[in-house]
């Protein structure tokens, strides 16, 4: 997503450099989206990258993601400042598919999610379309992402889920007390989106005028001063262990289960291989406990997209 300049400006060469540095660094999953940028304009980057590398990437897309008011689509409920609408009907993840695979420029869509459940389509409708992918040989695995654990259930009674995607970092712990225990009983592995709260994690960011993170409560005045404080603790352990504030975020959601992957994003291949040194980051008993002694649940001032 950072790839199409929702935190600063960057190139089609950039992203490129980027993606093809993270494939021969053994990075397996590429994770995108027919939202993500004007037209598909970032699964028609990846499409690019994928030259060449196709069995050397798991990819992931989205679908459902619709223009403000568009036919048949509906608003989502969240806390963020700009609108998100939604349209889940199974026809339309047919077409989405279908589209995202001449963007991606590939023949089968390794795990396929629903953006956000539909609020006028119940989860097991659109789980149902996108099955009928899956015995078309269009998609081999489904996923869903922004979802509660009651929706899980419904869906997963419907078809295996393989993933689900959520918000989850020591920014955002909400998963812990729903979604990650119903993503467990299913078999379901969990991808962490913004698993560096949206880059605040790796150190203050310099938004600039039309960074996307504007729209969030945590990055408002007040509260991303509050933010700065109030983990300033944390910024100092990953001093003491001699990592960087990123590496001990990735390495602590690393440490929650092998059954969870989290996906960073970046725009500098600078900043992915210092991601990449995380998973090299063994952290003891004593350091998870200070780390939940210095950022519990709940610590950042300010609410979440879902809340």
């Amino acid at each position: 997503m950072v790839l199409i300049g929702l935190y600063g400006a960057v190139d089609d060469e950039q992203g490129l450099r980027v993606l093809g540095h993270a494939l021969a660094r053994g990075v397996t999953m590429i994770d995108t989206a027919d939202g993500y940028g004007e037209d598909g304009a970032n699964e028609r980057l990846v499409g690019r990258a994928l030259v060449g590398h196709r069995e050397d990437a798991v990819v992931a897309t989205k679908f459902g993601i619709a223009a403000p008011g568009a036919p048949h689509a509906r608003r989502v409920t969240h806390t963020y400042r700009h609108e998100i609408w939604i349209d889940g009907r199974p026809e339309r993840a047919r077409e989405a598919a279908e589209a995202s695979l001449r963007r991606l420029g590939i023949d089968v869509i390794d795990l396929y999610y629903l953006h956000f459940p539909d609020p006028g389509v119940p989860v097991e409708e659109s789980v149902g379309g996108m099955a009928e992918l899956v015995h078309a040989g269009k998609v081999r695995h489904l996923g869903l992402s922004n979802l509660t654990g009651e929706q899980l259930r419904r869906a997963a009674a419907v078809h295996p889920i393989a993933a689900v995607q959520a918000e989850y970092s020591l920014w955002t712990r909400g998963v812990e007390e729903d979604l990650l225990p119903a993503a467990r009983e299913v078999g379901a592995g969990l991808v962490a989106w913004s698993p560096l709260g949206s880059g605040f994690l790796a150190g203050r960011p310099d938004l600039g005028a039309d960074d996307f993170r504007h729209n969030s409560p945590r990055f408002e005045g007040e509260n991303l001063e509050r933010n700065v404080d109030r983990f300033a603790p944390l910024r100092a352990l990953a001093d003491e262990i001699a990592v960087t504030p990123a590496q001990l975020a990735l390495a602590w959601l690393l440490h929650q289960g092998d059954d969870i992957v989290p996906i960073p994003g970046t725009r500098s291949v600078e900043h992915l291989d210092a991601n990449l040194a995380a998973a090299e980051v063994h952290l003891s008993r004593e350091a998870l406990a200070r780390i939940e002694e210095v950022a519990p649940a709940d610590l950042a001032a300010g609410r979440s997209l879902l809340g």
